[in-house]
């Protein structure tokens, strides 16, 4: 299905039809197998690196694009619908370049960001623990200083590159207890004691890497921190509102492919079919999932805006989150609906699709803590 867009300039519409041949001719042929063996599409996302999808919304004087942030998560959302895998992978790797850019020192940025935004280097950030999930507060892998060092030792979950990353963004405690004891460091992939865990088994996305990550006495440079000591709940929170919308992108993405896969299943059945067109079950159906996708996707591109216009996101970026993310799976799972017993086979995209959609209201916060910053907000 045709999506009306509109681009800030020729030179946007030209790499947004490079990005949707990308989507249709690389990404979507290979998600099936890809999901299947659990490999990592390691090739596809250098190659995005190489287009520079990872650029766009960074500014130039960083080495970035320039691209506004509505532009950036319309290009998310395009990948998503090709292949969640991928275009995941590219947001988690483009909030570990964020927390670069914007708060490591200009020795340690001028030493990675370029080679990161280039797609040479690939990010990963580790937040959760196993007894700590999505309250960062609660941390307990812990950095000791020591002659200019840290010291860090603990472990962590869920951890999006964990065993394929180049670079780790860790929170740990420096300090007491609360949020006003946690600070980032930047932690090479190479470092003695750094111990990724084979890959999850996991209900869907299975071939972007997740992993427990152990830190086994890991020493960091001084010079590796991000922001300022024990004021990495700064970073967190800025991370956390930009990978809010990379995650609403994502959930527009797939929403708005699994309605195209159950119209197109509508438009080919036969006249005298009930899962047709011609049928006003069905067809009521998917108007009120078009009509989702549109409102979703209405409210990505509203909060987009919003950043780009430097205004506050925060509380925005949670309720898209929540409403998109919800919408997803509401779509997914009515597309399925729609094929009726064809679609609950493994080898129909919507099946997958279904499964992708509820990731998405677990990571970067479980919509219930969406639903408490929201609530905080009011």
């Amino acid at each position: 299905m045709s999506v009306p867009r509109t681009f800030a300039s020729p030179e946007e519409a030209d790499f947004f039809a490079r990005v949707e041949q990308i989507a249709d001719e690389e990404l979507a042929p290979r998600a099936a197998t890809g999901e299947e063996s659990a490999s990592y599409p390691a090739g596809l996302v250098r190659m995005l690196g190489a287009l520079g999808v990872f650029r766009l919304p960074f500014p130039e004087c960083r080495g970035g694009a320039g691209r506004s942030y509505e532009f950036y998560v319309q290009v998310v959302e395009r990948l998503a619908a090709g292949w969640l895998a991928v275009a995941e992978s590219a947001h988690v790797h483009v909030l570990a370049c964020h927390a670069v850019s914007t708060f490591a020192s200009d020795e340690v940025r001028d030493a990675l960001l370029a080679r990161m935004l280039g797609g040479e280097l690939l990010g990963a950030t580790c937040m959760s623990e196993p007894d700590a999930g999505s309250d960062l507060t609660s941390v307990r892998t812990r950095a000791e200083r020591q002659n200019g060092q840290y010291l860090v030792t603990g472990t962590k979950s869920w951890v999006t590159h964990g065993g394929f990353a180049d670079i780790y963004s860790v929170y740990c405690r420096t300090g007491g207890p609360g949020p006003g004891g946690i600070s980032c460091l930047l932690v090479d992939a190479g470092t003695p004691g750094l111990l990724p865990g084979p890959p999850e088994r996991k209900m869907g996305v299975r071939a972007l890497p997740t992993a427990e990550v152990r830190f086994d006495g890991v020493r960091v440079s001084d010079t590796r921190m991000l922001g300022r000591r024990n004021r990495g709940m700064l970073v967190a929170a800025s991370t956390f509102d930009h990978g809010r919308l990379g995650i609403s992108a994502c959930a527009v993405g797939i929403a708005q492919a699994a309605l195209d896969h159950a119209c197109r299943y509508a438009r080919d059945s036969p006249p005298s079919d009930a899962s047709g067109f011609s049928s006003q079950g069905i067809s009521f159906l998917l108007a009120d999932m078009a009509a989702q996708v549109a409102a979703a996707r209405a409210l990505l591109l509203s909060v987009a805006r919003m950043k780009d216009q430097g205004l506050a996101f925060s509380a925005e970026a949670a309720k898209c989150k929540l409403f998109t993310t919800n919408v997803a799976m509401r779509v997914t799972t009515d597309a399925v609906q729609v094929l009726g017993d064809t679609g609950y086979r493994c080898d129909q995209p919507v099946e997958r699709l279904l499964r992708e959609a509820k990731l998405l209201q677990i990571i970067e916060g479980t919509n219930q803590i969406q639903r408490i910053a929201i609530a905080r907000s009011l």
